[in-house]
């Protein structure tokens, strides 16, 4: 648990100097811990430290750690792929979403989220590299998704989310974060409101910062190896 602790001490000293260097503000950077697969303990020792918003990929692992954390003020994020049969579970119970990539999913989510809650906080995920191994709504089809997402009410549309192709050179690394900041500034420009790029993750951070990540997601970093 001491690890964990100062793990999470060094990972948001490197976002803090990646955001100085891209000369943004390092408060306008923030760390997701991605906590899929992850024991309790150790979420718990990185939310003594300060951490508040994990990501979960798979929906009954994530529901089984929100059930068991109710009372600490956690902000739980899904962050896998979405099915349909599996909408309700989210809607019910996380607080954010970054991986819709198609109206059915966004409209049953906006149709099971329980007004009490208020709205969910949503991410579009793109096919940045228009990988056919991969989700993620085509940019050529974004417009039209994040223009449908926008008018739904139980959903706050935040922003766009991406996990593009490996690359090993920063100057690579940064062209699909790049091509996902310009979408988002051309939705912007069309008035849909936005101020999230979930993009980046422990081998690329520094490529997304560089190109206006708001969020970037770390997991195996912080935790150390899955089980």
């Amino acid at each position: 648990m001491i690890r964990v602790t100062k793990n999470l001490a060094l990972i948001s000293d490197l976002l803090a100097l990646a955001a100085i260097e891209a000369k943004r503000e390092p408060r306008d950077v923030q760390l997701l811990a991605v906590s899929k697969k992850q024991p309790l303990q150790k979420i718990l020792a990185a939310r003594d430290a300060g951490q508040r918003d994990f990501g979960e990929n798979f929906v009954q692992e994530g529901l089984d750690k929100i059930v068991k954390t109710r009372d600490l003020d956690l902000i739980w994020h899904f962050i896998g792929h979405l099915q349909n049969n599996k909408t309700r579970a989210v809607a019910e119970n996380f607080d954010w979403v970054h991986t819709i990539d198609s109206s059915k999913t966004a409209q049953r989510l906006n149709d099971q989220r329980p007004d009490e809650l208020g709205a969910l906080n949503v991410c579009l995920q793109v096919n940045v590299d228009n990988e056919t191994s991969k989700s993620g709504v085509l940019p050529d089809e974004l417009p039209n998704l994040a223009a449908a997402v926008a008018g739904m009410s139980n959903l706050s549309l935040r922003g766009l989310m991406c996990l593009p192709t490996a690359r090993q050179e920063f100057e690579a690394q940064r062209k699909p974060f790049a091509r996902l900041r310009k979408m988002a500034e051309s939705l912007r420009s069309n008035d849909i409101e936005m101020d999230t790029l979930s993009m980046g993750m422990s081998d690329d951070y520094k490529a997304a910062i560089f190109e206006g990540a708001t969020i970037v997601r770390i997991g195996t970093a912080l935790f150390g190896k899955r089980d």
